[in-house]
């Protein structure tokens, strides 16, 4: 059994080199946000919404080497905001309005989507747009709605939630390496 589950990993991480260069140039794009003074917005859902405060945790703290923090907040943490907003608007709200509230032009948002359909994610893609924020879609299976609606979408292609998610998190790490390594040196 174990190793057939590594046999379903290995075969998803075998299909990451064909997203190379949009991975590299997403990393990129999130150091120049940052290097620009921008900050990063990050929301999921269930495993995603962990993943996204991993990665705002990596930016704020350190990823491998010691250096400044860097602007980055995880949308899934602040348990007041996401029942009030939830309770009042929906929780296909509870992301968009913090976009609405932290976000300005120069920012970007990620948003991580096994599906790619997670409504509050779709709508916190369409609040960033409406502010000229950059978006990001880190995403899963097809891609589903988001794919097109992001400006850089990041489609694991696979059909299990566990594989997308180890490879999300891959990818994840890969950028907060990237962004190190492009930024540690400048502040």
């Amino acid at each position: 059994m174990f190793l057939e589950v590594l046999k379903q990993h290995l075969d998803c991480f075998n299909r990451l080199p064909e997203m190379t260069a949009m991975i590299e140039q997403t990393g990129s794009r999130l150091a120049q946000a940052i290097g620009g003074g921008g900050k990063i917005l990050v929301c999921g859902n269930g495993g995603s919404a962990a993943d996204a405060q991993h990665f705002a945790a990596e930016l704020i703290g350190r990823f491998e080497r010691e250096r400044s923090a860097w602007p980055a907040v995880a949308l899934t943490t602040d348990t007041s905001i996401l029942t009030a907003v939830g309770n009042d608007y929906g929780f296909s709200e509870v992301f968009s309005r913090q976009v609405l509230g932290l976000g300005r032009k120069g920012d970007v948002l990620i948003g991580i989507s096994t599906s790619g359909n997670s409504e509050n994610i779709v709508r916190a893609v369409a609040a960033a747009k409406s502010l000229d924020m950059f978006s990001v879609g880190l995403l899963g299976k097809q891609g589903g709605a988001l794919r097109e609606l992001v400006d850089s979408a990041i489609v694991v292609s696979d059909k299990t939630t566990a594989r997308i998610q180890e490879a999300h998190i891959f990818i994840l790490h890969f950028w907060a390496m990237l962004i190190e390594g492009q930024l540690a040196d400048r502040r």
